[in-house]
């Protein structure tokens, strides 16, 4: 794993690279210089920009506002031919196609806003070498034609963008972005650049074997962002009143509100404009031109606030962001972070909110196993990973050592920002209140309510039929129901209870007996923040 500071510029000597590697780097550098105006590369993109040019595929895992695009527009004015660079944003591909022609670069892209005179004419330029970088989506590729026309045109270089699509793993896979894998296939002696802000190691392997680069070369920057405070809060009654407190203390700042459901981000939308902030929502149910009406305005600063599904953000060039706040958790610590990653990009401190409920952990995995049900596909990754993220929010430690460990990178020191760092209360052994928990589920031998289950341990309700077994009031005058409500949450993360559907509508709690023989040989050891 390659690992520098993504903000920081690199000098030669830090390149880590002799010979042709460097000579190709000075001479990158010297395109760099001329086209962007930039004295140096940053991060990992010297390495990335050495691979390519030495004509080897590359997976590359850079932060988001890393200079992504760098990393194969340089290559590309380099080499003979031109570059082909897929892109899922219509929007995205169209700012960038400008932002380069002001540079001079001959860039075009191909979309369904082109006329089939604009299509002939760029066909012809391609291939007369008259375009240094061509944009399309995956969707284009999905037709035959027009992989037959690429195929006989001199393209120097794949590069794909946004690649944890191309996963199933992934935590925003797109179908479209999987058939990407037969580009190598026509294109066997060009070099191939997957980029993403956001893989683990799974994920990253998935990523490979579905474009066929299984021997590419992995650039890994920190996924460390210093400048992001980290905060996660248990969601005690209404989201939209612990969000108007914060937006309150924020004095006109921009930021992004991510909603689990385009209803939610209606909504929520609609009441901070009613509390007087320039708040709009955006998701994917919305027409294309009222969303990229509200993208521009956002851009422009003339929408402060963004309220949004998971259908905003990708290639958002917005450096000012302040803050994040997640009203509903995301679906894995990838999301998290790649979303949580849009504050702060001109590292400036920004921070990031998400609340949280007992009730989120079993929604989400209930929907993964109705997805299963519908289309027959395995998502047990998808589901650990969902396990893995409440693991994260139910976690003592630094939030950003957190995020480091579960990416593969070494932990570091404490962040000393994150709600974690700041807290003044003591961690806890929660093991012996978790087998207190476990052994009352155990004996009554069926799923049960969380209140019911805190008030059997705490020896309440003597008149239910629970009160003969002997684990009734075990907890009592050793713990508060407060507690035992965060260690059943974390029972839940650890995989030692799964939430069911009483009736079709009452959340009960079931054991699952592996993990609880696991937990009561003391094999797991649970620790809480108090």
């Amino acid at each position: 794993m390659l690992l520098d500071h993504p903000h920081d510029p690199v000098p030669e000597a830090g390149y880590g690279l002799s010979g042709p590697g460097l000579e190709r780097v000075r001479a990158a550098r010297e395109t760099l210089k001329r086209v962007f105006h930039y004295d140096d590369f940053r991060g990992q993109q010297a390495r990335v920009i050495a691979a390519i040019l030495n004509g080897e595929d590359v997976l590359a895992i850079l932060p988001t506002g890393g200079g992504k695009s760098l990393c194969y527009q340089i290559p590309s004015l380099m080499r003979p031919g031109f570059g082909l660079v897929i892109s899922p944003l219509i929007a995205l591909m169209a700012d960038q196609v400008q932002a380069l022609i002001k540079k001079g670069v001959r860039a075009e892209r191909l979309d369904s806003s082109l006329s089939m005179d604009a299509r002939y004419q760029l066909w012809d330029r391609a291939r007369d070498g008259e375009i240094d970088l061509l944009y399309l989506s995956p969707e284009a590729l999905t037709q035959g034609f027009v992989l037959d026309k690429l195929s006989r045109l001199p393209v120097n270089l794949i590069a794909i963008d946004e690649a944890h699509c191309v996963s199933q793993w992934g935590h925003d896979f797109r179908p479209e972005y999987r058939a990407l894998g037969k580009l190598k296939a026509l294109f066997g002696n060009v070099p191939t650049l997957a980029l993403t802000a956001t893989a683990d190691p799974h994920t990253r392997a998935d990523i490979k074997k579905a474009l066929h680069i299984e021997n590419a070369a992995e650039v890994i920057d920190s996924f460390d962002r210093p400048n992001l405070s980290l905060r996660l809060m248990r969601r005690a009654g209404s989201a939209q009143k612990v969000i108007l407190d914060m937006l309150r203390r924020q004095k006109n700042a921009s930021g992004i509100i991510y909603a689990g459901s385009r209803d939610g981000a209606e909504k929520l939308a609609r009441q901070l404009s009613a509390e007087g902030f320039k708040a709009d929502a955006y998701h994917a149910g919305l027409p294309a031109k009222v969303r990229d009406e509200r993208l521009h305005d956002f851009l422009s600063d003339r929408t402060k606030i963004m309220v949004a599904t998971i259908a905003f953000g990708m290639g958002i060039n917005k450096p000012d962001v302040r803050f994040v706040i997640h009203a509903d958790p995301p679906s894995s610590l990838e999301a998290y972070w790649q979303e949580v990653g849009r504050a702060g990009r001109d590292t400036k401190p920004a921070f990031g909110v998400c609340l949280f409920s007992s009730t989120d952990l079993g929604w989400s995995l209930r929907r993964l196993s109705m997805r299963e049900t519908e289309t027959g596909a395995d998502l047990s990754v998808q589901k650990q990973k969902a396990l893995d993220f409440f693991r994260f929010v139910h976690s003592p430690d630094c939030r950003r050592k957190g995020v480091r460990r579960y990416f593969g990178e070494a932990p570091g020191e404490n962040c000393g920002t994150c709600d974690n760092c700041l807290s003044r209360a003591p961690v806890v052994d929660a093991t012996e209140a978790a087998q207190m928990l476990m052994s009352a589920l155990y004996r009554f031998n069926s799923p049960r309510g969380r209140k019911k289950l805190i008030e059997h341990v705490l020896g309440q309700n003597a008149q239910d039929y629970g009160s003969r077994l002997s684990t009734f009031g075990c907890a009592k005058g050793h713990y508060k129901a407060e507690f035992l409500t965060d260690v059943l949450d974390l029972c839940e993360a650890e995989g030692l209870i799964v939430e069911e559907l009483y009736d079709g509508k009452m959340p009960i709690v079931a054991l699952e007996r592996e993990r609880f023989a696991a937990l009561i040989r003391g094999e797991l050891h649970l620790e809480l923040r108090t």
